[in-house]
């Protein structure tokens, strides 16, 4: 018997924020009929771009496409708008000063900068230690190894990630939301008796004092009533702004409509995040050894993957192929992919060296060169036969992390939810069945989205009996 989809009491609109490393999203929420209507009202690029001092976003590009984004949905919800909320990818943040303002550009996680930070950092306190304390997987972008990466002089300074930093810059309060501060590699690891707090022992050794540390507060939080111009236009005359999952992976993998225990997901995009649900986090000698990460799920659960390089290896060859003067549409170079000759051995995707930006086809010519294997045209006509070793090699690393997850954690996974951008792309998704042998099942593109506005609908309405985010999660599905 189907449990009764839960009914709103309110049929104002709402909004969700997508925040994307490639591009931003503002979406629309409406009732028809008593049902949903999820519309993308706006989307824009978003990209980050060297500066003279290292990699930085445009947050500044980011609040004008937000703004205008949230504007046209107020010109269509004439019903009003009751909430907002935003959730994006993790590990980066903003520094503010003493007027609340960004004191500078954040930096992208790819800057280079954490390079040596890391290894300052780990000479202080351990990977291992941090890695003991926390749960979550040893890896440079974390936003622990960025923090120690500024300038002494801004290292006091109070921090938001991004997703709560757009939330305090409409008028919400400043915190950090649980299932993104579990990203940052300075969250204590839950337990039964704790839903995770600032690990004392960490922030001590980033130098940062506890005044500058955010509020911690968990998925579904109310954090103030939207100010600023925006709100002298009717239809934000009274909305609230609501904490998701501010991670969005997290977000992603609530929307996932599946009651079993028995699945894994793929969360495809610039990184693909492999990997599956526990009840309680996973720390064995196996999980660390391995680099698996325990983050901080809704509906209290452990999101319990390992981050493998994604398609920003084919983004980064059709940026230098465009360099080059090829203009490759995407769509059209999978399909060509998928008749290309299958190669004898595979890419080490998650070599370091593929982590970074520029001139990507040079840079996997140099790993097979270190490997002693034939290297592959880097010329744009030969572009299908350099996407189809990548594809051919992303599957086989989907297939070795899977097998891992089932191994730590005992569960026998049968079926593999892929969602995201890369779930677009059905020559991956079959290669990926072939290489796992799970049933593959696309989720879709915007699972975020609705993951987002199923924990916004779950806050405000309050539904008893049921975890209220996985009852309007599948009602949105």
């Amino acid at each position: 018997m189907q449990p009764e989809q839960p009914t709103p009491t309110d049929l104002r609109a709402l909004v969700a924020i997508d925040l994307g490393a490639e591009s931003c999203r503002v979406s629309l929420l409406r009732w028809r009929d008593n049902m949903p209507h999820i519309e993308l009202v706006h989307r824009f690029a978003n990209g980050a771009a060297e500066t003279a001092d290292g990699l930085h976003w445009n947050l500044d590009g980011i609040l004008a496409g937000l703004d205008h984004g949230l504007r046209k949905c107020a010109d269509i919800a004439t019903e009003g708008i009751r909430s907002i909320a935003v959730d994006g990818w993790g590990v980066d943040y903003v520094r503010l000063g003493a007027d609340g303002k960004p004191v500078a550009k954040p930096f992208c996680y790819r800057d280079e900068r954490t390079v040596v930070a890391e290894e300052s950092l780990n000479a202080r306190i351990s990977a291992q230690r941090m890695r003991e304390l926390t749960g979550i997987g040893i890896l440079r972008i974390n936003t622990a190894y960025q923090l120690f990466a500024d300038d002494a002089s801004v290292r006091t300074l109070p921090w938001l990630n991004l997703p709560e930093y757009i939330l305090y810059s409409l008028g919400g309060r400043p915190v950090s939301e649980r299932t993104l501060a579990s990203h940052t590699q300075i969250l204590s690891m839950p337990t039964e008796q704790s839903s995770g707090e600032w690990c004392e022992e960490i922030v001590r050794e980033l130098e940062i004092p506890a005044s500058a540390m955010p509020e911690l507060v968990n998925p579904g939080t109310d954090i103030g009533q939207l100010t600023g111009p925006l709100s002298a236009l009717p239809a934000f005359a009274d909305t609230r702004l609501i904490v998701p999952c501010c991670h969005d992976t997290a977000s992603a993998i609530a929307a996932i409509p599946d009651p079993g225990d028995d699945w894994a997901y793929i969360s495809s995009g610039t990184w693909s995040l492999v990997g599956t649900l526990l009840p309680q986090p996973n720390n064995s000698q196996r999980a660390r050894d391995e680099n698996f990460t325990n983050l901080i799920g809704a509906d209290s659960t452990i999101c319990f993957h390992k981050n493998v390089n994604g398609m920003w290896l084919l983004r980064q060859c059709m940026e230098t192929w465009a360099s080059e003067g090829a203009q490759l549409d995407i769509a059209e170079l999978v399909e060509t992919a998928s008749h290309a000759a299958v190669l004898p051995y595979t890419l080490d995707v998650d070599d370091p060296d593929l982590l970074l930006s520029g001139r990507m086809p040079q840079r996997i010519n140099a790993q097979l060169h270190r490997r002693n294997l034939p290297e592959l045209s880097t010329h744009p006509a030969d572009a299908p036969a350099m996407a189809a070793f990548l594809f051919h090699s992303l599957a086989a690393r989907y297939a070795q992390v899977l097998a891992s997850v089932s191994a730590i954690t005992g569960k026998p996974l049968r079926r593999l939810h892929i969602m995201g951008g890369g779930s677009q792309n059905t020559f991956l998704n079959r290669l990926t069945a072939e290489a796992t042998g799970l049933e593959v099942r696309r989720v879709g593109t915007e699972c975020s989205t609705v993951g987002n506005f199923a924990v916004q609908l779950a806050t405000l309405e309050r539904t008893p009996g049921v975890h209220p985010s996985t009852a309007w999660a599948a009602r949105l599905a």
